[in-house]
C-alpha cells in the first residue's frame, strides 16, 4: 500500500493505520529527516528478521538503529547516559543523528549489536514520531539506500514504492525524502566520537 501522509500535519487515522499494521507484524517505509528508512516494531522478531533478509544482511550482523518520541523514553532501553551525552543529544535532537549508546535490557537480542550498542533516532520528522507516539515504543530503522552507491528511489517515494510494493507493507509518501544519511556519533566511551559524517552537524 502507498500512503500519503501530510509531513506537517499528518492525520491521525493514517497513523492509525500505520500502527496497526506494526502491531500485525508488517515493514513499512517512512521518511524521515534524512534519507528514507525501512522499520517495523522493535518487538516483532520476525518482522525484524524480514528486513534483514529484504537487505540481504544476516540479523547478527546488521546494525539497525531504532526511533524514539523524544529522550524521555531513552532510560527505558539504554544504561545509565553520563550528562554531558545527555547534554549533547538534548541539544541536537530533534534532528539527523544517529546515537550509539550502550544498550538496556529492554531492547531485543536482535537490535542489539554484539557490543550490547544500540543507535538511537530522534528525526525531526512529524511522521515517524507520530507513528511511535501512537505506538507506545520505538520502530526499528535502517536506511533504505546502498551506503557506496546513493540512487535515485531513495528520494522519491513513488519510486521506492514500485521497488518495495511486493516486499513491504506500506511505503509511506511524506514528500520527497533526502539523500544524505544521519550523522553517527558513538556515546559509549568517555568521550562521543563522530563515526559517520552526514547532514548533522554537531551544535
Amino acid at each position: 500500500m502507498l500512503l500519503r501522509i501530510h509531513p506537517e500535519n499528518p492525520s491521525t487515522r493514517q497513523i492509525r493505520t500505520v500502527v496497526e499494521c506494526l502491531l500485525d507484524g508488517g515493514v513499512i517505509i517512512y521518511p524521515t529527516d534524512t534519507v528514507y528508512g525501512m522499520g517495523c516494531d522493535i518487538f516483532k522478531s520476525k518482522a525484524i528478521e524480514k528486513v534483514a533478509q529484504i537487505k540481504g544482511i544476516k540479523v547478527e550482523k546488521a546494525n539497525f538503529s531504532f526511533i524514539c518520541s523524544d529522550l524521555s523514553q531513552l532510560s527505558d532501553y539504554t544504561r545509565p547516559i553520563a550528562n554531558d551525552v545527555f547534554k549533547l543529544m538534548k541539544k541536537n535532537l530533534p534532528g539527523p543523528f544517529t546515537f550509539i549508546l550502550n544498550a538496556g535490557s529492554s531492547v531485543p537480542k536482535l537490535i542489539q549489536s554484539k557490543k550490547k550498542t544500540v543507535g538511537i533516532r530522534v528525526p525531526d520528522n512529524k511522521i515517524p514520531l507520530e507513528i511511535v507516539n501512537e505506538l507506545g515504543h520505538p520502530i526499528m530503522s535502517t536506511s533504505i539506500h546502498d551506503e557506496d552507491e546513493i540512487i535515485e528511489y531513495t528520494t522519491d517515494p513513488e519510486l521506492i514504492y514500485e521497488k518495495y510494493k511486493n516486499l513491504v507493507d506500506i511505503v509511506i509518501d511524506g514528500g520527497f525524502g533526502d539523500n544524505e544519511a544521519s550523522t553517527i556519533i558513538d556515546c559509549t566511551d568517555d568521550e562521543p566520537v563522530i563515526v559517520r559524517e552526514g547532514k548533522g552537524i554537531l551544535i
